[in-house]
């Protein structure tokens, strides 16, 4: 699936989703302009003063070092010139392949496998 928001009845797997033993389910989230283009299968955090997702990174101390969930897909946010924050969807449940997820900071998986449980959201390796 290149996008989730694309083209209604068509379909193309990618390697982000890992199966469906665990309900997928998606929600609005709000982007913080101008971080560049946040890719598909990003783990988000959510800036407690703002309400404004941004790549979840543990070093952080405003919210954003907790996981949230999983965006689905590609976001130009823009590059200092955005005036507005972008509103999207992102996954808060489902079975993911942790090896096509992407942090921010230099964060890993098993930073934030156990909080994602917690969130519904479930991990495994696809080969």
């Amino acid at each position: 699936m290149e996008n989730l928001n694309s083209e209604i009845g068509t379909f193309e797997y990618d390697n982000l989703i890992a199966g469906n033993a665990v309900p997928i389910l998606s929600a609005e989230v709000t982007l913080a302009k101008n971080q560049g283009v946040v890719e598909k299968g990003t783990v988000l955090g959510v800036v407690t003063a703002t309400g404004l997702a941004v790549p979840v990174d543990d070093s952080k101390a405003d919210g954003s070092e907790k996981p949230h969930s999983i965006l689905t897909d590609n976001v130009d946010t823009g590059d200092g010139s955005a005036t507005d924050d972008f509103i999207t969807t992102a996954y808060v449940s489902g079975l993911f392949n942790s090896a096509a997820l992407i942090f921010g900071g230099d964060d890993v998986v098993a930073d934030h496998e156990l909080e994602l449980r917690k969130l519904g959201i479930f991990l495994k390796e696809n080969k």
